[in-house]
């Protein structure tokens, strides 16, 4: 009986690992892609404030969706975050600010400061998008998130395109890895209906 036991724990332990690999390699693949194409509005997944302003994680992403409207790719850009615990100003709304400073006009920037994750981000930007008369996004968040992204962005019925950030602060080795591992863990429980 112990060794059955040991056998089955063994296997387990082996299909575990199977399925963990499997999807940080769909995960890591998708990183790999940029659909980046002309669209009504880029929507700026949340990420952390420090107080009230945006971490280098959320500048990267900032930045990125600047280019963007810039490069006459979107017409609009949609900061999406809620206020984050200690902090001063709601990740969407140090977005906003960041982006008036660096010229952006006030009339091209929404924000909801509703979401508190990856899934209310993109159900609120929806609203924003259905109130505005948006039809199309570019989803914009660090590469190793962007396969989690589209997947509930696909959920809503969105049509959007992942665009991801090209100067992801997660650009170590140890920092990437930390991410895949955890974005395996968040995609593995999205896919199990959690």
């Amino acid at each position: 009986m112990t060794k059955f036991l040991t056998r089955i724990i063994r296997l387990a332990l082996v299909a575990l690992l199977a399925w963990g690999l499997y999807v940080a390699g769909s995960i890591y693949s998708f990183s790999l892609q940029d659909e980046t194409r002309p669209a009504d509005v880029a929507i700026v997944l949340g990420a952390a404030v420090w107080r009230d302003q945006p971490s280098p994680v959320l500048t990267e992403r900032l930045n990125h969706a600047i280019s963007l409207y810039r490069d006459g790719l979107v017409d609009a850009i949609i900061f999406t975050g809620g206020l984050g615990r200690n902090d001063l100003l709601a990740e969407a709304e140090a977005g906003r600010d960041y982006a008036l400073a660096a010229g952006l006009p006030a009339e091209a920037l929404h924000v909801e400061v509703a979401s508190t994750n990856t899934r209310e981000n993109l159900s609120e930007a929806q609203q924003v998008m259905q109130e505005a008369g948006f039809s199309s996004a570019l989803v914009v968040s660090d590469p190793m998130h962007m396969k989690r992204a589209m997947a509930l962005a696909g959920d809503l019925g969105l049509e959007a395109y992942s665009s991801p950030t090209t100067t992801s602060r997660f650009a170590s080795t140890p920092s990437q890895l930390w991410f895949l591992v955890r974005e395996t863990a968040y995609y593995s429980g999205y896919l199990l209906g959690y």
